[in-house]
């Protein structure tokens, strides 16, 4: 078949036309802006892209168009297969009936560490020669591509809440029907489709139905948003990680070093083995502890997961490390939510305090400081839903810096009589840049955090301390 995608360029969308390819078929697709990394990837794959969405890039009549769900109405290709009823599908309804409906299928869900631990998830099947599919929303390093069809029956795939089309307004991940389902955690965010938490619990627990009773549902014993969703009826045998309290009830990982770096995994109390690795922070050691139970039920003894973590390299973005110039160390992160913002300062000060040998990080006055420096981006940052909590997830940083963008639609400059530190508001991007550079002393670490390029300011940041050395 000639399948067309309208949205082509977007992480998912683009690991659909990957697979899409794989099993054979001619696809082209478009986009509003074909870039790099992902146009590259594709056309690697012998995929033609074509640059914007103009009605002509129809006239070689595809058979199926596949439609991203950042396509809306009004959109003069979504119009014209309407009106041409030319037939069409959403992503992940594709997905379901091309691929998962015959594999068994390892989702990872919630607010937050999707992307994270789906392709820790990945790189373990990978590691016990399990060769499995996978389709992630983001660049998994320990991989040349974000998707694969895979030669077994096992399929990780990044399990997104976000709505599945202009025409179909339920969570993605309704579409995945999962053996294994991992949820991470559960909160309120995208307050532009969903209008409390409870919204977001309903679509959560119409996942939930969907795993069969030989299945499993792994989650965090502590997230009281995830339990009460279980409570609406789960027809599936549950894991739960848990605190020193309860370690005989589940999955627990106790760290020996305070920045995550290195901590003991157990199962109902017993030692499974001594996970040492190259990321940081409590978040991490989360999604590790997930996906060595997502892995375990496909088959992984839990010891060969955590040898296989020692090898992960975090997906890029995630308290990445984009370069050190004269003793500053700056760091790219795609926190967009005061929960991730919160704890990835958190690990960073960790990871300070253990690099410099202090004796404690939970120390007010800090020898070596942190910088956070955000960009509110998402839509729900932008509509202010999280204006309120914000000042408090950033007091790990001993300054702050955050953009004002065109489209904010709340006075980020409140955010400078709410903080505990420092706080400075530029809207003009050059300025923003240079004044963080000129602030910025050795010792320094600076973290980046939005779910946007930022106008390429992590590269300019270095170059313009290289530049001031």
């Amino acid at each position: 078949m000639h399948l067309h995608i309208l949205g082509i360029c977007g992480t998912f969308m683009g690991g659909i036309a990957a697979i899409a390819k794989q099993l054979g078929h001619r696809v082209s697709g478009c986009d509003a802006n074909v870039y790099p990394p992902m146009s590259t990837q594709l056309e690697q794959l012998g995929i033609e892209l074509k640059q914007g969405y103009l009605v002509e890039h129809l006239d070689d009549e595809p058979d199926l168009v596949i439609i991203g769900n950042a396509m809306a109405r009004g959109n003069v290709m979504v119009e014209h297969v309407l009106d041409r009823n030319i037939p069409y599908i959403s992503g992940p309804q594709w997905l379901l009936e091309n691929v998962l409906k015959d594999r068994w299928v390892l989702a990872v869900s919630g607010t937050h560490g999707k992307t994270t631990t789906s392709s820790m998830l990945t790189w373990i099947l990978e590691y016990a020669h399990m060769k499995p599919g996978f389709l992630i929303g983001g660049v998994p390093q320990n991989f040349d591509c974000s998707a694969r069809l895979g030669d077994a029956p096992f399929f990780v795939i990044e399990a997104d809440e976000y709505d599945t089309a202009f025409f179909d307004k339920r969570s993605k991940f309704v579409h995945y029907r999962p053996r294994t389902l991992v949820i991470n955690n559960m909160e309120f965010d995208h307050a532009d489709i969903f209008n409390d938490l409870s919204d977001i619990q309903r679509q959560f627990h119409h996942l939930i139905r969907m795993v069969p009773s030989n299945g499993l549902v792994i989650h965090p014993q502590s997230e009281h948003a995830i339990a009460e969703t279980l409570t609406q009826g789960c027809w599936t045998p549950v894991e739960v990680s848990t605190d020193q309290e309860h370690l005989a009830q589940g999955w627990h990982a106790e760290k020996l070093i305070a920045d995550g770096s290195e901590y003991n995994v157990r199962f109902k109390g017993e030692l499974q083995g001594t996970v040492k690795w190259s990321l940081i922070g409590d978040f991490n050691v989360d999604n590790g502890l997930m996906a060595i139970a997502a892995a375990r039920h496909a088959g992984v003894p839990a010891h060969v997961a955590i040898d296989a973590l020692a090898e992960f390299v975090n997906t890029k973005r995630r308290l990445e490390l984009r370069g050190e110039v004269n003793g500053i160390r700056v760091f790219d992160d795609f926190a967009h939510h005061p929960t991730a913002i919160s704890k990835t300062l958190a690990g960073l000060r960790a990871n300070v305090a253990v690099k410099n040998g202090e004796q404690s990080s939970a120390s007010t006055k800090h020898t070596h400081r942190i910088i956070a420096v955000l960009e509110p981006r998402s839509n729900t940052m932008k509509s202010g839903v999280h204006k309120d909590t914000l000042a408090a997830s950033l007091n790990e940083a001993d300054a702050v810096y955050v953009f004002q963008g065109d489209k904010v639609q709340w006075s980020v400059g409140a955010l400078i009589a709410d903080c505990q530190q420092p706080c400075y508001v530029n809207d003009n991007l050059n300025e923003f840049i240079e004044q963080i550079i000129s602030d910025s002393q050795e010792g320094d670490t600076i973290v980046v955090m939005s779910n946007g390029g930022f106008g390429g300011i992590h590269d300019k940041l270095l170059a313009g301390l290289t530049k001031r050395k």
